[in-house]
């Protein structure tokens, strides 16, 4: 089994001058797709289900295909839930067989957001798994707006919570479909001065691939979380597939023309995160 936790991977990626991808799921052809993607680049992969996912298959089943999938690789693989928002979800998760949980109480007061993170990291660790927090808000494209992270408030809550990541908002955007934005590397320096916390980047399919390749190996970003531009290369996968033979109505043959497509993608968001060579 490569089951392992989310410290495991990037503690490395940290000391060695690389970045691991935090690939969102949504259901098991994008799952099975990644793993061989990770494979084919012979790199760690983190299988993440957030909300959209949960909502469309309970954490108990979410945690099991993780596992299964882990167990048929030799590559190192996280299963993290991405993006809790209670204690509750968070102890499920743990419950459900994930090595990770993902914290966000980022839209809570410092102080509060710090409290709650650091008892589910606690329930983490007692737990032998890993805990990320998010410090400053990562807004949505066309929805909600991001406020920055501090660079003091980011030192004092790695320092308070005892994460094992931290996810910040430096220019970065959920749901993001194009890469003409960029990361304030500016504010991305003076965070990595003041905590040695590996970082993480939410809305990742927003940041330019040269930019991820260059903060991938200079900085302290170690996991970039993937999801939208991989949606995208399913949706045109799925809709290729169904328009290519309109008399095709079994969902197991239509969704295998997903497969390729979507590890070829998933290959390239993995590839661009390496080492120099």
């Amino acid at each position: 089994m490569s089951l392992v936790t989310l410290a495991d991977v990037l503690q490395p990626a940290l000391k060695n001058g690389y970045a691991v991808a935090g690939l969102v799921t949504l259901g098991w052809e994008d799952m099975c797709a990644y793993v061989a993607a990770a494979e084919a680049e012979n790199a760690p992969v983190i299988l993440q289900a957030g909300p959209g996912c949960r909502e469309h298959t309970p954490l108990p089943i979410l945690g099991k295909m993780f596992r299964h999938l882990a167990e048929q690789t030799s590559v190192p693989v996280v299963a993290h839930l991405d993006h809790g928002y209670t204690m509750d979800e968070c102890k499920e998760a743990l419950d459900s067989g994930f090595t990770s949980l993902m914290y966000d109480g980022s839209r809570k007061p410092f102080s509060q957001n710090v409290e709650e993170t650091a008892a589910i990291a606690e329930m983490a660790h007692k737990a032998g798994i890993s805990c990320e927090g998010e410090i400053g808000f990562v807004g949505y494209a066309d929805g909600e707006n991001s406020a920055g992270t501090d660079p003091q408030e980011a030192a004092k809550f790695a320092q308070q919570t005892g994460v094992d990541a931290m996810a910040i908002s430096v220019g970065n955007v959920h749901l993001q479909q194009d890469r003409e934005g960029g990361l304030d590397e500016p504010r991305i320096r003076a965070i990595e001065a003041v905590t040695d916390v590996p970082l993480v980047i939410h809305g990742g399919s927003g940041v330019p691939l040269a930019q991820r390749t260059m903060l991938a190996q200079t900085s302290a970003i170690c996991k970039f979380n993937i999801g939208t531009e991989l949606r995208m290369a399913f949706g045109a996968a799925l809709r290729d597939a169904v328009n290519k033979d309109l008399s095709r109505f079994d969902r197991v043959s239509i969704l295998k023309d997903t497969t390729d497509p979507v590890m070829q993608a998933a290959r390239k968001v993995i590839s661009a995160l390496a080492a120099k060579a």
